[in-house]
């Protein structure tokens, strides 16, 4: 059999606009098929149906979330890579378009206590971030002169639940400034103590 030809990357980051516009249950075929311009055949030949294609969407999303990443601290010190981070989040969320809703976000709230194997998935993409952003508070505390707390992995942890509240916000489509006022809130408290910074008390 022909091997289909199409560039499987940007297929699958057009199937995820689709996934995130209706959801994964009112997501149809039809919708990817309308969505990624390939034919049925195509589809169901790559990825066998629907739930194939969410995983490997799922997979698009997770090297794609890796490489903002990285990009964001490629060449900062460990806080200003954060902050970087942070701020590359506010923009996506500030966005008004539905299509910028969270895959993650989305994908959890729908299939995570349905489906073992996507939920495994999920969180791999939560813990793979939650290491990178452990790193770097691990060598924000190491820079810092005098022992500080709480401790990187709190710090990593809360930074974790402070970016995923904040895409869950970002659904009510507030104002870009509310966004940042509260990424600023959240930067403050997971770097108080480090480098000079002020947190929350």
């Amino acid at each position: 059999m022909r091997k289909a030809e199409f560039d499987r990357a940007e297929v699958l980051r057009k199937a995820m606009l689709a996934f995130q516009k209706k959801g994964y249950a009112r997501t149809s075929m039809k919708d990817l098929v309308a969505a990624t311009g390939l034919h049925p055949g195509s589809l169901y030949c790559a990825f066998e149906n629907k739930r194939g294609i969410l995983l490997a969407a799922v997979e698009q999303y997770q090297a794609d979330r890796a490489a903002q990443f990285e990009a964001c601290i490629q060449g900062r010190d460990p806080l200003g890579g954060l902050r970087a981070y942070l701020d590359s989040v506010v923009s996506e969320c500030a966005c008004c378009d539905p299509n910028g809703a969270c895959l993650v976000a989305k994908a959890i709230n729908e299939l995570a206590e349905q489906d073992e194997e996507v939920q495994a998935r999920l969180s791999d993409i939560m813990t793979d971030l939650e290491v990178a952003v452990h790193d770097l508070f691990v060598r924000a505390c190491e820079a810092s002169p005098e022992p500080v707390e709480p401790d990187a992995r709190l710090r990593a942890r809360f930074f974790m639940m402070g970016i995923y509240g904040l895409r869950t916000y970002g659904h009510t489509h507030p104002g870009r400034d509310v966004l940042q006022a509260l990424a600023d809130e959240l930067f403050r408290a997971v770097t108080r103590g480090l480098s000079g910074t002020e947190g929350l008390t």
